[in-house]
């Protein structure tokens, strides 16, 4: 239980630090990656705990939640690192609602208490968000809008995971550094 307190505190300063820099709008989404495995010091993909997705799920969604911030939580590479979201977010954005429920061996604990804590979750293949959190290196780059730009933040390892915060920025196409023909 002290384990779990600490990594919450570690994930609510991270995200704190976070929000204030990456300028999330209401409506936008956030993506969350997160191997269990590696906050409680082992190797991804080997020692899924659903105690911890269960905290990390709650905490960020409540926090988020409070800003009009979207969650979309994302599996592990078995179920093609889809997605567990809302279903009236999929429907708005209109995502591809795939057909599969995460697994504690196949989708990950973090994608297993989305599924669990989400008023009407549906999963889907892929999605375009505003921001981030990955924790564990479980590759959420592919599921934010480009052009991702890391966020730094003083929280750089949740438990033994490794944390990289990501937001995006509109692309810059033309202007004085552009080169034409």
């Amino acid at each position: 239980m002290d384990n779990l307190n600490s990594y919450q505190k570690q994930l609510v300063q991270g995200l704190d630090e976070y929000l204030l820099q990456a300028e999330l709008e209401i409506g936008d989404i956030f993506v969350l990656g997160c191997s269990s495995s590696e906050v409680s010091g082992g190797v991804i993909g080997k020692n899924s705990n659903l105690e911890i997705g269960e905290m990390i799920v709650s905490t960020l969604k409540d926090k988020l939640a409070k800003k009009g911030i979207h969650l979309a939580v994302q599996g592990c590479e078995h179920i093609n690192r889809s997605l567990v979201v809302e279903k009236e977010i999929a429907k708005h954005h209109q995502f591809e609602i795939v057909s599969v429920v995460p697994a504690l061996h196949a989708g990950g604990a973090v994608a297993v208490a989305a599924f669990q804590f989400f008023q009407n979750p549906v999963v889907v293949e892929k999605i375009t968000a505003q921001g981030g959190i990955d924790i564990g290196d479980t590759s959420i780059g592919m599921h934010i809008q480009h052009v991702q730009v890391p966020v730094r933040t003083s929280i750089k390892e949740i438990g033994g995971a490794h944390t990289t915060y990501l937001r995006s920025r509109p692309k810059l196409i033309g202007g004085i550094r552009a080169v034409y023909n």
